[in-house]
């Protein structure tokens, strides 16, 4: 039988996330078992709590007095688990993913320095390009770029990344410096396929956004070896400002077209659910927020 408090939480998650399906992802729970919770609270207090339709739900008047009570007691037992397990030792699993580059330059360090201030709590990095499903893959944290869908995750902002056009000085040499986007059509262009999308590279010139299509001259399933060969002077390549950091830096690469630039790109810390959140994932998501917000390549365009 399912713990009473635990079905107060499923009814209230419901009426936060505003279906039934969204409640399932916030919760990491199958649609059938929030469902079920749900039907079985209704059917032991022998009144409807929510009217169902195929588009939306809302709260009947019973539902709207049983929520009210339900967060003050849910919000009472939160204090009090906190009241008393100040003093015990994190442990337990944790599973992070972050971007393939970013989380190996970036999101690897913090995990490190996490481990060593709660030595009991064991971490699976999972390094993807991809967004993967909470659910599906059991995740806890996500470190993600770009804007979320709308699907009721809770996201903090730490910071955003620019998309950069970028160029060898020796390419730049032999085939001269591009003063607009059209003129990309005259150049080689190194096209990384890692994030999925038609070969379109946006701009934005005069507050109006342009569209250019790119055929390249080499295309690669990852960033790295386009920066490779954008390094060995084979054609114009367009990482995130963050990838691009070091050889800006350097100066083995130079920015092109800044003004043309599309807007940033926003870099987010991403958790299910804010309620009932264990306390390894509130300690890790503290500490990835205030490590990644103090880190100068997610201050791009700022």
């Amino acid at each position: 039988m399912m713990d009473r408090l635990d079905e107060l939480a499923i009814f209230v998650a419901i009426l936060d996330a505003g279906s039934l399906a969204a409640a399932s992802k916030r919760l990491r729970r199958s649609a059938p078992a929030v469902t079920r919770a749900l039907s079985g609270l209704e059917e032991r207090l022998g009144v409807r709590l929510i009217e169902r339709t195929t588009r939306n739900l809302a709260a009947t008047d019973a539902g709207r007095r049983l929520a009210e009570q339900a967060r003050r007691l849910l919000a009472d037992y939160d204090e009090a688990l906190a009241a008393t397990g100040t003093d015990r030792p994190l442990r337990g699993r944790l599973r992070v993913t972050a971007p393939v580059m970013f989380g190996r330059k970036h999101v690897t360090p913090l995990v490190l320095d996490f481990m060593r201030a709660y030595p009991d709590i064991r971490i699976e990095l999972v390094l993807s390009d991809g967004n993967l499903d909470f659910i599906e893959e059991e995740l806890d944290v996500a470190v993600r770029i770009g804007p979320l869908p709308d699907s009721g995750l809770v996201a903090k902002r730490v910071g955003q990344v620019g998309r950069y056009l970028v160029a060898s000085p020796a390419y730049l040499d032999r085939r001269g410096m591009p003063v607009s986007p059209e003129d990309l059509a005259h150049h080689d262009l190194i096209l990384s396929t890692a994030r999925p999308g038609p070969p379109d590279w946006r701009f934005l010139v005069g507050g109006r956004e342009r569209l250019i299509r790119v055929t390249p001259c080499l295309a690669v399933s990852h960033i790295e070896p386009a920066l490779l060969a954008a390094r060995e002077g084979v054609g114009i390549a367009r990482p995130l400002s963050y990838q691009a950091a070091e050889d800006l830096a350097a100066g083995t690469l130079v920015r092109l077209l800044p003004q043309a630039e599309p807007e940033p790109l926003p870099v987010q810390v991403v958790v299910p659910s804010a309620r009932w959140m264990p306390g390894r994932v509130r300690a890790f998501l503290d500490h990835a927020v205030r490590t990644l917000e103090g880190l100068a390549v997610l201050r791009a365009n700022a």
